[in-house]
């Protein structure tokens, strides 16, 4: 039988409660030709999948969406056989077909992964989406420039942290937002950003002013509300900003939650960039591989996951990372990953 995780048959709520999802199981599907039935080993949790379930993307009774890292039982695939490694959509469900006519979002494109070439958790962050995320938005978008000061907000998250190593690349000065103490200690300390401050402090507003003398060239946004407001009165005249992420208004009743960002960040000149990853997977993933993957093997930017352990753990380490419970990129193991034991 195939386990998986849906949305209860309820109305969803602003924020992930003990009964927002339910645990349902069913017979474990049989590949058709040029497909593959693949096992979960990683499942990716992001903020981005709540407003796929507040917006309704997600119909209600099917496995509750996410990227995932698979390893092949049966395959109709040609090149796809058994025990080979892939990055794929099987969402929060232990297994899942991939390949033709199986649903996926368009510029997700599953691909066989080579183990040799890194962990493979890392095909699903800093060498997944999420890093050609922060690739796209920070060296595409804001293309920040020797002694420029970068803010990033979420600085320890798993699209911040690659976010600010990459203009660090560049010659900027970056100053980075996080929370908890140990998530500011290892942004400034661990990531080798020129600074970090905390939201959480009681002088944060003028902590990051403190932090930003020269003003803001470029601010990397993923989370907005109060932070934004700090940041706002910051920009230099030229400054640009990219909207990753609203993580403070994923709660909020339909609308626009960036429209308000947007435009009070434009009255001030602020050159505004929407950031969509599938934009940029055709035209800038090898260019983004070629540049950031020797960077990671050589530790010259370094990235930090937060494993939680289990199947039944996938909705409260989702809710966790929600409230910024997680340190780093939240990955949930729901099965044995046979590459480790090889790597030891």
């Amino acid at each position: 039988m195939n386990r998986f995780w849906t949305l209860a048959d309820r109305p969803v709520p602003a924020w992930p409660q003990p009964d927002t999802f339910e645990l349902r199981e069913e017979p474990t599907p049989t590949p058709g030709p040029g497909q593959a039935l693949t096992r979960t080993i990683y499942v990716s949790l992001d903020p981005y999948q709540w407003g796929y379930k507040r917006r309704g993307v997600e119909p209600k009774g099917s496995p509750c969406h996410a990227r995932t890292i698979s390893q092949v039982v049966e395959s109709r695939i040609d090149g796809l056989a058994p025990g080979d490694f892939v990055f794929n959509t099987n969402g929060w469900a232990e297994y899942g077909l991939m390949g033709e006519g199986v649903p996926r979002p368009g510029y997700m494109v599953p691909r066989r992964l080579d183990p040799s070439q890194g962990r493979i958790s890392l095909a699903v962050g800093v060498l997944g989406m999420l890093g050609l995320t922060a690739y796209a938005g920070m060296t595409l978008q804001c293309q920040p420039r020797s002694g420029e000061t970068v803010v990033v907000s979420a600085a320890s998250g798993g699209v911040g942290q690659i976010a600010g190593q990459l203009a660090r690349q560049r010659g900027a000065r970056v100053v980075g937002i996080a929370g908890a103490r140990r998530k500011v200690a290892y942004v400034r300390d661990e990531l080798g950003f020129d600074a970090c401050v905390s939201h959480l402090s009681p002088t944060f507003t003028e902590d990051l002013a403190a932090a930003c003398p020269a003003g803001v060239d470029v601010y990397f946004e993923n989370v907005g509300g109060r932070v934004f407001d700090a940041v706002l009165p910051l920009f230099n005249p030229g400054a640009r900003m990219t909207i990753c992420g609203l993580i403070a208004h994923y709660g909020d009743a339909g609308g626009d939650a960036g429209a308000a960002e947007r435009s009070r960040a434009e009255a001030r000149g602020v050159t505004v960039h929407n950031l969509f990853v599938g934009d940029f997977v055709e035209s800038h993933h090898d260019a983004f591989l070629a540049e950031v993957a020797p960077l990671v093997a050589t530790g010259e930017v370094r990235y930090r996951e937060d494993i939680r352990e289990g199947f039944e753990a996938i909705p409260a380490a989702f809710a966790d990372m929600l409230r910024g419970e997680n340190f780093g990129k939240t990955l949930v193991r729901v099965s044995d990953d046979p590459t480790l034991a090889a790597a030891e």
